[in-house]
């Protein structure tokens, strides 16, 4: 178990992840841009961040760039959610220090594992 953090700006995908991160037993909390996401995590304790890549206000690239220069922030794992054909995104995804993929539409145990997979890898 664990607190989530769910960074999209589509209500439907924030409710379908919620829903299926729920059921596994975690706590969700969610975010419509990076900008909300940064005020999340700046009041609550977060395990691990899903972060759409497009987004308005801040994209999940750039908030990826942000995570990993604060050094709160800096081993959080963080999957970024992408759209099939986004090859380019992922590799710089990757170098921005991207701990993993999810890609839309993601099924519930594609979700599920992923999530426990890098819950236990955390270093903490």
């Amino acid at each position: 178990m664990g607190v989530i953090l769910v960074v999209d700006d589509e209500p439907v995908t924030q409710l379908m992840l919620g829903m299926m991160l729920q059921r596994s037993n975690h706590e969700v909390v969610t975010a419509i841009d990076g900008q909300d996401a940064m005020m999340h995590l700046a009041s609550e304790e977060i395990d691990l961040a899903i972060i759409d890549v497009n987004m308005p206000k801040m994209d999940g690239l750039t908030m990826l760039q942000r995570l990993r220069a604060d050094e709160r922030y800096a081993t959080l794992p963080v999957i970024m959610l992408t759209s099939n054909g986004q090859g380019r995104v992922r590799q710089e995804a990757r170098k921005k220090g991207a701990t993993g993929f999810l890609t839309k539409p993601a099924s519930s145990s594609e979700v599920t594992e992923t999530v426990e997979q890098y819950l236990h890898d955390s270093p903490e």
